[in-house]
């Protein structure tokens, strides 16, 4: 199938499809959509199609996407689509791609950790191990950074 049922609206956002994404459950989703489930999720993590549960491997966006080439959004969206294929898809990964991918990565769990609103229990463990660390390594540098009065 080329494309999503006729007369049929995104299961995440209840409107017509923007950059239309089938997912490897065979459901279909708005790409940004889809995406933004993902980003509300782990980073680590595929996330899970809202239908079925089933983690979603991988996306294949209809054939009509890249003719939206005109709208500035849907390059950066089709990008994205590949990146998340890319972390996520069924074929092993060399070291290179994810030399290459761990920039992102690390931004995107930076930017958890630091959300206030999140309370994972990944994120929430992942900000007490950085106080940890951090703690750690200030008791075992010789370096005094927070000088003790005279007194």
């Amino acid at each position: 199938m080329d494309g999503p049922p006729e007369n049929d609206v995104c299961s995440i956002c209840h409107g017509p499809f923007h950059v239309p994404c089938q997912a490897n459950c065979s459901h279909w989703f708005c790409a940004s959509c889809i995406l933004q489930v993902w980003d509300h999720g782990s980073a680590l993590q595929a996330c899970k199609c809202p239908l079925c549960r089933r983690p979603i491997t991988l996306l294949v966006p209809s054939e009509s996407a890249s003719r939206l080439h005109q709208d500035p959004e849907v390059p950066e969206v089709l990008r994205r689509v590949e990146q998340y294929n890319r972390h996520f898809g069924q074929h092993a990964n060399g070291l290179l791609q994810r030399m290459q991918d761990l920039p992102f990565l690390l931004r995107r769990l930076l930017r958890d950790m630091t959300d206030p609103q999140r309370s994972l229990p990944f994120v929430m463990r992942a900000r007490v191990y950085l106080a940890v660390f951090l703690s750690g390594i200030y008791v075992l540098s010789p370096v005094d950074l927070i000088p003790e009065g005279n007194g």
